[in-house]
């Protein structure tokens, strides 16, 4: 019987997400082919033993034959998982293997997730030791207190590789960036302060050596664990607590708090009263770190002190205090540089990083994935959010920079290089859209978005600001993209960073609607009609600002059919030998890039219109760095069906064989024989077509358009474009499903000189 998850218990969602459809949250995966006996020979016997020898000979080339250099291990005995306790290694396991998915999602990394029992720090540590050989780095997770500082010594003094134990240290640099974002707001000194920490495990100790690290004072902090504050003579005084033993009359909670400006607190659920936060300093920081139920909660922090700057421990509320912040991106810095370890540098690198990003404008797809909260730097946003791309490339390569400049690097980055790795690792189209991007940097143009009062638009304006430095201009009522521009907390100034055109009131209204008049004046468009569209027509509008010069290109399509906005850019613009000739869609997947034409412009092209795709095909492909390889998509093969589609490609061969042009081209032929060059030699053989097609041309737009979507739906690859040939970059149409990035990128296309690509 089927079951409506719609209304399933949490508890009942979270066991069918773990079992369902297979259990776990982790498979293995082949990197490399295994189809062929040459493959198995390869990868296995007798091939692997030329790696096997490399290695013997220097250990450090294990990293360039195998997967060591990209592997992280993560280790737990399941003693102190979450809020769970110590619930032992077998039921730690669906913990570990989360955090394991967690460094694959956020930094591409791979990770074995080993669930040990053993409760012995240093026979646990001596186990961890050995491991050695498969492991790029080690993350210790959920081992009780004192235990894991015993074991994380251990490791560190007998492995040459990074260990981490993240309950610690993930924890602590969160903290310590939103502690810096929190002081900025409060207009305090982290030496100045008076901090009051309640909570002695793992995670407090390592937060209060990491704020020593940022410069707070030893002097200036009381701790507090179940027995009151921590002084020399407490009983059960280990050597961690007794770091920050203090000599004091305070001997509880309540005495310490009064006057303290910022609380920390990982220890338990309801510990801190209003009460005594209202005995705290003005403007108060509460940290109230307890999970799942914190110290206090925010709403009766607030009640007690309005101005008090407070952050979490959970999801639903502001400022979170997720290690995800930390772990995975100060692992992949700090395997990237193949550091020894992961020092003090390295983590106050991290903090600085992170708390960095959370006052710079925060990027679309923050926007995006946390749409309906207010993510400007505050009380409120504190700190990046976990889907905050940038994290990757901004913390990772902070971490690097640190690993290096202290010494414990072992691998040469340059860092440019480096950022531009990590950035291709967020963007897939990173790469490819480098060329465009150099290209655009070098030109300074006017475009114009005719939806500039899109959300997805303005992020996109900034963006275009930051990145190419071209000037957008916005059509749109000047009230709505102001008032869109705070809700989004955008940096983008009006009037000055980018200008906007009112449909309803712009001065230059009695020009626009007399050049479009004179344009259709012959084609039934009566004064009065033309005076209308200049009114409502926003694509209209952008088309006559770049025709009058106003503009140098004009992007529209984020709503309504894509021939809808073609009609206008084809009444407005073409002339002097620019017409729409074809929409090419560029998609990215993991195997490289593919392009398709014409997805949107002919519905049932003739000879000479396919052919003018294929030329204008080749040309756009070579913007992206790629030399065209071109097939000619039909139902016939090579000339086995006398098909309308076959016959069309045939005389498109023979335009184009009467040419002169330097590219490979090739048809008429199917989607599979154009894409698998095994296959292609087979049915014909000593085609004109090396390797595999990366250009395909359909016969309609019904042909191309399915095979963009399906490839866009089903295999997940991602779009740039559609991009409008033959128009010389003075117009782009986009289609409604455009992202932010996507409107990034359709810009750099349009910034780029016109006279470098044609």
């Amino acid at each position: 019987m089927a079951v409506d998850d719609q209304n399933l218990t949490l508890e009942q969602e979270s066991l069918r997400y773990h079992e369902y459809p297979r259990p776990g949250k982790l498979e293995i995966r082949a990197t490399k082919p295994m189809a062929t006996g040459r493959d198995l020979a390869l990868a296995y016997s007798p091939g692997v033993a030329n790696a096997c020898l490399r290695i013997a000979e220097t250990e450090s080339e294990s990293r360039r034959y195998t997967a060591k250099g990209n592997l992280v291990a993560v280790v737990s005995n399941g003693s102190a998982v979450l809020g769970l306790g110590n619930i032992g290694a077998h039921a730690a396991k669906p913990v570990m293997e989360g955090k394991a998915v967690l460094f694959k999602k956020f930094a591409d990394i791979d990770c074995f997730d080993i669930e040990v029992n053993e409760s012995d720090p240093e026979k646990l540590a001596d186990l961890v030791a050995r491991l050695e050989p498969t492991f790029g780095a080690v993350n210790l997770e959920d081992i009780k207190a004192p235990d894991c500082f015993r074991v994380e010594r251990l490791c560190r003094e007998k492995m040459g590789i990074p260990v981490f134990h993240d309950d610690q240290h993930g924890t602590a640099i969160v903290v310590a960036a939103a502690a810096s974002n929190a002081l900025i707001l409060a207009e305090k000194n982290l030496a100045d302060i008076r901090i009051v920490a309640l909570g002695a495990g793992a995670a407090g100790i390592a937060c209060l050596k990491m704020l020593l690290k940022m410069g707070a004072r030893r002097e200036n902090i009381l701790l507090c664990d179940r027995a009151g504050v921590v002084r020399p003579d407490s009983a059960d005084l280990t050597p961690e607590k007794a770091e920050f033993a203090q000599d004091t009359e305070h001997t509880t909670l309540a005495e310490a708090i009064v006057g303290a400006d910022l609380f920390l607190g990982l220890s338990g659920p309801n510990l801190l009263t209003a009460d005594m936060v209202r005995q705290m300093a003005d403007q108060p920081i509460i940290f109230a770190l307890a999970n799942p139920d914190p110290e206090i909660l925010p709403e009766l922090a607030l009640e007690a002190a309005p101005d008090a700057l407070i952050a979490t421990g959970r999801s639903d509320y502001f400022n979170q205090v997720n290690n995800v912040l930390c772990f995975p991106f100060i692992f992949r810095g700090a395997m990237d540089a193949c550091a020894t370890e992961i020092n003090d540098a390295m983590k106050v690198a991290c903090a600085e990083a992170l708390a960095k990003l959370a006052r710079d404008t925060i990027s679309a797809e923050v926007g995006t994935a946390y749409q309906g909260e207010t993510l400007n730097f505050g009380p409120r946003y504190l700190i990046p959010k976990p889907f905050d791309p940038r994290l990757l490339p901004e913390v990772s390569l902070a971490v690097a920079e640190a690993a290096i400049a202290s010494g414990v690097a072992t691998r040469a980055l340059d860092l440019d290089e480096y950022r531009s790795q990590l950035q291709s690792k967020v963007y897939k189209t990173y790469f490819l859209m480098r060329p465009v991007f150099d290209a655009s940097s070098r030109t300074r143009r006017r475009i114009v978005f005719a939806e500039g009062e899109d959300e997805r638009v303005l992020r996109a304006s900034q963006e275009v600001i930051e990145e190419t430095g071209h000037s957008p201009i916005l059509v749109g009522r000047p009230e709505v993209v102001e008032r869109r521009i705070n809700i989004l907390g955008l940096a983008i100034k009006p009037g000055s960073d980018v200008e906007i055109v009112n449909p309803q009131m712009d001065r230059r209204f009695n020009e626009y609607w007399s050049e479009y008049h004179g344009i259709m004046r012959r084609r039934g468009v009566t004064p009065d009609l033309a005076k209308a569209v200049m009114r409502t027509n926003t694509t209209a509008i952008a088309a006559v600002m770049v025709r009058r010069g106003e503009a140098d290109s004009m992007i529209c399509g984020t709503f309504g059919q894509y021939l809808w906005h073609l009609n206008y850019v084809r009444q407005i613009l073409s002339e002097r030998g620019l017409h729409p000739v074809g929409a090419l869609s560029l998609l990215i997947f993991d195997g490289g890039p593919l392009f398709i034409a014409d997805t949107h412009v002919h519905t049932d092209p003739t000879v000479e219109q396919v052919t003018e795709t294929v030329i204008g095909a080749a040309r756009h492909v070579r913007r992206f760095g790629v030399e065209p390889k071109i097939a000619l998509c039909s139902d016939s093969q090579f000339g086995n069906l006398d098909s309308l589609s076959g016959r069309l490609m045939r005389a498109v061969m023979k335009n184009l064989d009467r040419g002169e042009y330097d590219f490979e081209y090739e048809g008429e032929m199917n989607t599979d024989t154009a894409v698998n060059e095994e296959l292609r030699e087979r049915l014909f053989p000593n085609s004109r077509l090396t390797g595999a097609a990366n250009t395909l041309i359909y016969p309609n737009t019904v042909g191309a358009g399915a095979a963009r979507n399906l490839l866009k739906s089903v295999v997940s690859g991602l779009e740039v474009g559609p991009i409008l040939m033959g128009m010389g970059n003075r117009a782009h149409i986009v289609t409604p499903a455009i992202t932010v990035r996507g409107l990034l990128n359709i810009a750099a296309l349009a910034g780029t000189d016109v006279v470098s690509y044609g």
